[in-house]
């Protein structure tokens, strides 16, 4: 593990240099490295200095690369204005190294400092690169929200540290109270979010630049519900008391934020909205606490960060077209992006669960772990899975079809670069699934 983050410190002068492309393959070409001396086992392997990975650490941390290998691929506006260029590729290294950090970590004193040192970052994303003055507001809804139910998590920290004398996950062993459990899982819930604790991500997403909408829908909130996976193998025996009460509300919370994605005039907001339904469900399948769940949970992490983050990409290439992001707006893209089409068409698709995406082998695996909990949850999830499909087919026909605005005279044409983004998004979320077994090794 010190070898890879050693690895993502020899790119500092590149990004300092701004070889926008030479740091774009060194990131790709570390992927490929560390993904192919990785070995696939049910255990934690390239133990040093007490950093390691499981299967669990692992698909975060390669996913963590991939999206911002992506990001970089997606930020051509900053490259071509020359916008601070040097500046943004050191701020996506350090983001790519505190969360590669954060992953692999076994204690979690240091996983705490590492997760709340990536939320500085991407304030400087939203602030630095942002689009409206609102960002501000944005940021602080961003900061505010997960200070205040972070500080519980570092005070029940310290209090396991005095009791069992060490952080380290799979060492931890003591009786939970309901403070502590409260304490321990707060900070997870608003960072993944979950309904009541979410607003601060749907400003984040629509103020933030496209790099930064990506890794909040790609990464940041998969933090969360890593965290939850983490600190449940030692609550579990105790979660069990309140699991209906969060399954309760995340059910009804799916449901809810699915109908509200019909009301949005916004694409990024109609997006965001869709991120907090999938992670609701996340959130029922970690909460069950068997083995469909957490493995639906992990897969569903996955295939949703490669999807939303591709809904975000073809939501900024009809941005920076049209210089607006309203429904209203952008119709009828079909006659001058027929090919980009497609790309809508099949994303839209995935993000509804079709097969043969993560996202459909996830939300299987995820349904059936909740039913199993309680066949009563069958009428939230055929609604949920009902309203997902609604909204992504609303998206896709409002943008594609109808009269084109006469408002816009002149609009670009498309780049290679835009359909090597969106092919890199579309082919890893729909052909992992041939290999989807390592995903069940972890637990």
């Amino acid at each position: 593990m010190v070898s890879m983050m050693l690895y993502l410190f020899f790119l500092i002068p590149l990004a300092l240099m701004s070889s926008w492309w030479f740091f774009l393959l060194g990131l790709m070409i570390g992927f490929f490295y560390f993904f192919n001396v990785f070995w696939f086992m049910d255990y934690s392997v390239m133990l040093s200095y007490s950093f390691g990975g499981d299967i669990l650490s692992m698909s975060m941390i390669f996913l963590s690369f991939w999206v911002v290998l992506l990001m970089v691929l997606a930020s051509g506006l900053i490259y071509n204005l020359k916008s601070y260029s040097s500046e943004f590729l050191l701020l996506m290294l350090l983001l790519l190294l505190i969360l590669v950090v954060s992953f692999s970590t076994t204690s979690l004193f240091i996983f705490y400092i590492f997760f709340e040192s990536s939320l500085v970052l991407v304030l400087f994303l939203i602030f630095g690169w942002g689009y409206q003055p609102e960002r501000l507001k944005a940021g602080y809804y961003l900061l505010f929200y997960t200070l205040f139910a972070s500080l519980p998590l570092l005070a029940s920290i310290m209090y396991i540290e005095d009791v069992c004398s060490t952080t380290m996950y799979f060492l931890i062993n003591l009786d939970i109270n309901l403070y502590l459990f409260v304490s321990l899982i707060a900070a997870f819930l608003v960072k993944m979010p979950m309904i009541f604790v979410h607003f601060w991500l749907l400003k984040a997403h629509v103020e933030a630049p496209i790099s930064g909408s990506m890794i909040l829908a790609g990464v940041m909130l998969k933090l969360g519900g890593y965290g939850l996976m983490r600190v449940m193998s030692f609550i579990y025996e105790y979660s069990l008391n309140w699991d209906y009460m969060i399954i309760g509300v995340s059910l009804y919370g799916a449901v809810l934020v699915s109908v509200l994605c019909m009301y949005q005039v916004d694409m990024k907001s109609m997006i965001a909205y869709s991120s907090v339904a999938h992670m609701a469900l996340v959130l029922c399948g970690i909460f069950t606490i068997n083995s469909w769940g957490m493995n639906g949970a992990l897969v569903l992490m996955v295939g949703h960060g490669l999807c939303s983050s591709g809904l975000f990409c073809l939501a900024n290439i009809v941005y920076e077209k049209t210089h607006s992001r309203s429904f209203l707006i952008n119709k009828g893209m079909m006659i001058f992006m027929p090919s980009m089409s497609l790309f809508w068409f099949l994303l839209s698709a995935n993000n509804m669960g079709s097969p043969p995406s993560l996202n459909m082998l996830g939300e299987l695996m995820l349904f059936n772990s909740v039913v199993g909990w309680s066949t009563l949850s069958c009428i939230f999830l055929g609604l949920y899975s009902f309203l997902s499909c609604c909204y992504s087919i609303y998206m896709y026909s409002y943008v594609q079809h109808g009269a084109f605005f006469s408002g816009l005279k002149g609009v670009g044409c498309n780049s290679c670069r835009e359909y090597l983004l969106l092919s890199l998004h579309f082919i890893p979320l729909n052909f992992v699934i041939l290999k989807s077994e390592i995903f069940f090794l972890w637990i």
